[in-house]
């Protein structure tokens, strides 16, 4: 949590009883210190955090393989034991051992009502009422339904049927509906636009689309451009009436809940899939380039299920809140090792998750707040939200709440880094911060990016809740490294996981060896069953990233380790993040990122380099309060957010508050931005900018605003 250095001093009497307090609890600790020191056992935690978890277990002159030393958990082995080996199996796995238990659960929407607002708009807002669940029992039974009712319209196994729909129960129930006809699906992000949906339906071959109500109309202008297309299937909305009308001829517009009941009269039986069969095709977020489809069978998925089974302990009183694209491998894994493991998954979305959401109408309550989710996934652009927002929020709550909290803030973290927790503390102010959430959660899970450590530490601290960090791609099945529950350490990403092997390759071109001092360097590649089969209709490519050597798969990954004394790795680069500047010096455009994240004034940024130049430029989107702000401070007078982000004199105080903050995070001069560009727009999946994951898809921005690029090099 940084400190403002132009932060007005804090009075006499902030001052005054902040130093009484102080007292109070410096008596207090002495006191109840020997209690603490039984009861919290520092000593062990410590320990646990310090431990060996992965060795290892081969080395050349090139390289370095690491593996897990940590066994498999109770769950690993009943999949094993069950001979669980599909998803298939896994679903019918799930309802044999759970039956009658919540498994998916949905918010029930009462109704759709104006409410005006105080500056005299009017918006609409949900009525919510509470969530209603399905069964494992009730999950089986639709998906073999469903199933059936897909075959009764023509579907065939082994023929691709794509999904574009938003993240509800239903997705997951369609999906496994695929599974038990062994029929593949081609998952497409909701946000993407009309030409990069076509190219996926097109290039899988497919005449059935899965959708939603919502997503439905945007397929009277998709359908033109592609031929293939005769069936659409559309999950209903709660409240509106589907319209059907205004498509092209011949198309079937089928609802969700025809195909369930054409399904439950059915003599179709099922056909459940082999291991190698494909189950996803699941098209990478494109932060690098034209998105690629990346062919994951059964075997991949059940072997990250086991290695997520042994990374993240599960309870019997667990909750997830399922909110991300379930189009991502990440949410998809996560959320199918709560149907396996027994965990409800009540879903949500970014409009109606906290009481203050937009489309929660007032004296209503969020999602969260009904629900109270004990586990939530999530994606480091969410954290960094999560993390402003409370800076936000104790930066106007007047000048002696502001001052206890940032004392308070600053007395935990000096306790938990010897080991200790602060209960007391935890009561009286973190729990107002953790009910944002509904007040129970106990495990964050984070992956799609880099996690910043300042974003990890007060999160973790201020949400009084474990917080993790994986690493994986689309390619390996979103599986690579996971951190150990127990470790307190940030900015890594943790061991190898379970049956994966991390091998770490020296790159002569970025200077990264596995000779290296104090730590071994290198690209990593990533080797195990959850390693996906390749590219889809792209045997070149797959032959370029994916390779066997000695019966088993590996993948190239692109990125950076690090490898640390006790098996974990730090991601420390990307070879294509890489830039070489005119005198030499090499900038990580990643690493700059993700540190000037977490400075107040920036909501998302691209760093750019030319290696013809001396220094790096910055595409920038500012936080309008913070701006405004900042042109206050400046003396300029007050004025429309889009006047200021064509300011000059706010452009260069912009770049004074990157460099101030970029020394706090420790960034080398030359890796500081020396000219920025304020964009006015934020950066949405929808605008092609960024990814579904909210990564940064570098070359759409720059080619976006390359002029602007010219003009700051130019300056």
């Amino acid at each position: 949590m940084f400190i403002d250095e132009n932060e007005t001093p804090e009075s006499l009497w902030v001052s005054a009883v902040l130093q009484t307090i102080r007292m109070v609890v410096f008596m207090y600790d002495i006191l109840s210190f020997p209690v603490h020191l039984v009861l919290q056992r520092p000593w062990r935690k410590r320990s646990m955090s310090r431990r060996i978890k992965a060795q290892i277990i081969d080395s050349t002159p090139n390289s370095v393989t690491v593996r897990s030393v940590s066994t498999p958990c109770n769950l690993h082995l009943r999949l094993v034991r069950d001979n669980v080996t599909t998803m298939e199996a896994m679903l019918r796995a799930a309802s044999a051992r759970w039956q009658d238990r919540p498994c998916l659960g949905t918010r029930t929407v009462l109704s759709e009502e104006d409410e005006p607002q105080p500056n005299g708009r009017v918006f609409k807002k949900y009525n919510m009422g509470n969530y209603e669940w399905r069964s494992y029992s009730d999950m089986e039974n639709e998906a073999t339904w469903f199933a059936a009712g897909l075959r009764e319209f023509g579907c065939q196994p082994k023929k691709n049927i794509v999904m574009f729909a938003e993240t509800r129960a239903e997705w997951m129930i369609a999906a496994h509906g695929c599974f038990k006809q062994s029929i593949p699906v081609v998952t497409i992000y909701a946000t993407l636009g009309d030409e990069a949906i076509a190219h996926g339906i097109n290039e899988t071959d497919v005449s059935t689309v899965i959708t939603t109500h919502d997503l439905l109309p945007k397929f009277k202008k998709i359908l033109a451009k592609t031929p293939k297309v005769d069936t659409i299937i559309f999950m209903e909305d709660q409240l509106k009436k589907t319209e059907r009308d205004g498509f092209k001829p011949g198309i079937k517009i089928v609802a969700y809940k025809e195909v369930i009941q054409k399904g439950k009269h059915s003599k179709i039986e099922c056909i459940p899939p082999a291991p190698s069969d494909t189950a996803i095709i699941m098209y990478t977020s494109g932060s690098t380039g034209v998105p690629k489809g990346v062919v994951l069978s059964h075997r991949n998925m059940i072997a990250t299920l086991k290695a997520f089974a042994d990374g993240v302990p599960m309870y019997d009183d667990d909750m997830l809140m399922g909110f991300l694209p379930l189009a991502h491998v990440f949410e998809l894994l996560a959320e199918s090792l709560c149907v396996i493991g027994g965990v409800p998954i009540g879903y949500s979305t970014p409009l109606t998750m906290l009481d203050s959401s937009s489309k929660i109408m007032k004296g209503t309550k969020g999602d969260a707040t009904i629900l109270q989710p004990t586990c939530i996934t999530t994606v480091p652009l969410i954290m960094d939200r999560i993390s402003k927002g409370i800076t936000d929020k104790v930066s106007r709550s007047g000048e002696f709440a502001n001052a206890f909290f940032k004392w308070a803030y600053s007395y935990k973290q000096s306790w938990m880094k010897r080991g200790y927790d602060t209960p007391l503390l935890n009561r009286v102010v973190f729990k107002k911060v953790g009910q944002l959430l509904g007040g129970r959660v106990r495990l964050m899970i984070a992956g799609g990016a880099p996690l910043a450590p300042d974003t990890h530490t007060q999160v973790r601290l201020c949400l009084c809740c474990d917080v993790i960090a994986g690493y994986g791609l689309t390619e390996t099945t979103s599986c690579a490294t996971i951190m150990d529950l127990q470790d307190r350490s940030t900015g890594r990403v943790g061991a190898p996981t379970t049956g994966t092997d991390i091998k770490l390759v020296n790159w002569e071109e970025g200077n990264y060896r596995v000779g290296n001092k104090p730590f071994v360097q290198g690209e990593i590649v990533i080797g195990g069953d959850s390693v996906a089969e390749g590219y889809y209709k792209n045997p070149e490519k797959s032959r370029e990233e994916f390779v066997d050597i000695d019966g088993k798969r590996w993948f190239r990954s692109g990125d950076i380790g690090e490898l640390h004394h006790d098996g974990c790795i730090k991601i420390i680069d990307r070879k294509k993040d890489l830039v070489k500047l005119q005198a030499g010096e090499y900038v990580s455009l990643g690493k700059v990122e993700a540190e000037l994240k977490t400075c107040p004034i920036v909501e998302n940024i691209c760093v750019y380099g030319d290696s013809s130049k001396t220094y790096t430029v910055a595409l920038l989107v500012p936080n309008p309060r913070h701006l405004a702000e900042l042109a206050t401070r400046i003396g300029l007078p007050e004025m429309e957010f889009e006047q200021l982000c064509q300011n000059a004199e706010v452009e260069k105080a912009v770049v004074k508050e990157l460099a101030d903050h970029a020394r706090k995070c420790g960034l080398e001069r030359f890796e500081v931005p020396a000219a920025v560009k304020l964009c006015t727009e934020v950066w949405s999946p929808d605008m092609g900018l960024v990814t579904a994951a909210f990564k940064i898809k570098r070359k759409d921005i720059q080619e976006r605003y390359k002029e602007d690029i010219k003009r700051m090099y130019a300056s």
